[in-house]
């Protein structure tokens, strides 16, 4: 069988267990011109694939990005009978991801809402090059809600009037990341702030009917993920919120719902509940397809682990008193 019509299996298989798959698509694609897709798979060397991985003079985490992509293809190839032997280097450059998500402060939270109010006027832009923008009660309410609730950006971007629903204080996420929906409760204060917004988009920005995007720019047109993360950028600069100690990136938008659950978390610990249970739960509301993804986070910060260590020697000095 030729490369392409296995890749071309692969991917509807993998489509089939919900995933997007787009990434790992377009890497395997570029693999199949490089090789030719009327390449047989049997006739690809080790050598072959080294080239590929090693092209352009690929960074260590883009190497291993494309290694893993190929590992699931020869994998699903071996396991159809299509080939006998996974042609992969069997050595692998070193690399360790040196990125940490940014934790925000209750300071940081304060100075980056203050801001709201005032850093348009230190745009630098001219006015007439300015393209349209999120007015500020857009601005917060979105920002609240991945603090308050812990969404992904493009989450809160895609939720109509219907999606929100403030009198049970609940909100439905549909078809989102790994093509699951989810009922998300949300605080009161978080509702009220919600209402407000609600109130305020009803007097300036009529919906047409329940299906309409419940944030809007300030023509009424749904946000764009591009100029949140433009808003946020000029926001971000204007609150003085920088990563310190020599981190890769500034703090991110995406950083907020890191933020919301490591609190949680934190929260837990200080209330003496079950941690090690409850982290199940936060798993499905945060929407994570596993439980280890949400576990991460169990190591995020220092206070965190703090909270952890007072529980473990409260649990300890229990003990030595039963000996």
């Amino acid at each position: 069988m030729n490369l392409d019509n296995v890749v071309t299996q692969y991917v509807a298989f993998r489509r089939m267990l919900g995933e997007r798959f787009r990434v790992t698509e377009a890497i395997l694609r570029r693999f199949c011109r490089a090789m030719g897709p009327e390449k047989r798979l049997t006739g690809i060397r080790r050598q072959d694939v080294t080239a590929f991985l090693i092209s352009k003079g690929t960074v260590p985490r883009t190497w291993h990005v494309k290694y893993t992509a190929l590992k699931g293809l020869f994998r699903f190839a071996v396991g159809r009978g299509h080939l006998n032997k996974v042609p992969l280097p069997k050595i692998l450059p070193k690399w360790t991801s040196s990125f940490v998500p940014y934790i925000y402060t209750q300071d940081d939270l304060r100075r980056l809402f203050d801001a709201i109010s005032s850093y348009r006027r230190h745009d630098a832009l001219p006015r007439r090059r300015i393209p349209p923008r999120m007015e500020q009660p857009t601005v917060r309410a979105i920002l609240l809600l991945l603090y308050g609730a812990g969404l992904r950006s493009s989450e809160a971007l895609n939720l109509t009037i219907t999606d929100v629903d403030l009198a049970n204080a609940l909100i439905t996420i549909r078809d989102t990341k790994f093509f699951k929906s989810r009922l998300v409760p949300i605080s009161r204060s978080l509702t009220r702030a919600l209402n407000d917004y609600t109130r305020w988009r009803t007097r300036t920005h009529p919906a047409t009917d329940g299906n309409s995007r419940f944030f809007v720019d300030r023509h009424g047109a749904a946000v764009s993920m591009n100029r949140l993360e433009k808003e946020f950028g000029r926001l971000r600069k204007h609150a003085g919120l920088r990563r310190s100690g020599g981190g890769r990136f500034h703090p991110r938008l995406h950083d907020l719902r890191h933020t919301f659950a490591v609190n949680r978390l934190t929260a837990w610990y200080r209330q003496g509940a079950d941690v090690q249970r409850l982290v199940h739960h936060l798993s499905v509301y945060l929407g994570h397809v596993s439980l280890a993804s949400t576990q991460v986070y169990l190591t995020m910060t220092t206070e965190l682990l703090q909270e952890a260590s007072r529980r473990f020697e409260r649990y300890a000095r229990k003990e030595d008193s039963h000996a």
